[in-house]
């Protein structure tokens, strides 16, 4: 395993079309705070010590983050720009490519980060808000542990205005991740949570904690992720377009015991943006939430 005190790096997936917003959400600034959401990440982990970034990114949004952003960023950073491209793939596979216009997934897109990975990571996606106390907690989670880690959100924290959610709500076994429990269309009402999981309509544990994609990974995942993404790639159906998850492949390695990761919860209010309509009022809740108010 990677040896312990060390400060890990930072991978930001951004390789995301973002065909719901409309555009490019990742590099979208909110209004009245000109910047976008994964520019207060960078700065929350860069205060809580991190001073590798590696950017997955897919090429419509490069030039920008290079002209743009990265200019706006800390000095002391190292930033690396890494493309996800839909011809990455193995020797053998290229059969896969016909028909498909979109990225492989999360598992695929932190797969594209290997070369530059040689140290513990935090893995976050460029659109949503985690707060700094979660930066913070992983950090120092790789002060005294080798093994992988989370930070889960109180599930209340995480709903909509717009409706109903989807959510990967939390089993855990002393202090680890036992699995990851996809609730849909979950949605508050008179103070009772209620949502579907393998289809039956449930009423679900206000203090339960969801995977909202904030991992600590060590170098050692990715082999996992290589072996696993040639699985799917061999039972892939050019019919649908069936995406590799990240949090497929963290099941696998905890189902076959190679990896233990520890679950902390989050202090902060998780926000996140799916359509641009949210634009403003993300933006204000995050400036509340940095403002202490």
């Amino acid at each position: 395993m990677t040896g312990i005190n060390q400060y890990p790096a930072l991978i930001i997936l951004a390789g995301g079309l973002g065909s719901r917003f409309g555009g490019n959400k990742q590099v979208a600034e909110l209004p009245n705070l000109n910047q976008s959401i994964m520019e207060f990440s960078i700065t929350d982990a860069h205060r809580a010590g991190v001073r590798d970034v590696i950017m997955i990114v897919n090429d419509k949004v490069r030039d920008y983050i290079e002209d743009v952003i990265i200019p706006r960023l800390p000095e002391s950073l190292t930033v690396t720009l890494v493309e996800q491209k839909l011809t990455d793939i193995p020797e053998g596979y290229q059969n896969c490519l016909i028909g498909r216009d979109k990225p492989w997934g999360t598992g695929h897109a932190l797969l594209c980060a290997k070369p530059y990975v040689n140290k513990p990571a935090i893995v976050i996606t460029a659109d949503d808000y985690y707060g700094a106390d979660a930066f913070l907690q992983l950090v120092e989670h790789f002060q005294y542990h080798d093994n992988m880690a989370m930070v889960a959100y109180p599930i209340i924290n995480t709903l909509s205005e717009q409706g109903g959610v989807n959510r990967g709500i939390c089993v855990i076994e002393e202090g680890k991740l036992h699995s990851v429990e996809e609730a849909l269309n979950i949605r508050l009402e008179n103070g009772q949570l209620y949502g579907e999981i393998s289809g039956k309509p449930c009423y679900l544990d206000t203090r339960a904690l969801s995977s909202m994609t904030f991992w600590g990974i060590t170098p050692e995942l990715f082999t996992a992720l290589e072996s696993g993404f040639i699985g799917f790639l061999k039972n892939y159906d050019n019919g649908v377009k069936s995406e590799y998850y990240l949090p497929d492949c963290i099941q696998h390695c905890i189902n076959t015991a190679t990896q233990a990761v520890s679950v902390y919860q989050a202090k902060s209010n998780w926000y996140g943006i799916t359509y641009k309509s949210e634009l403003n009022i993300v933006a204000r809740k995050i400036y509340e939430a940095r403002q202490g108010k």
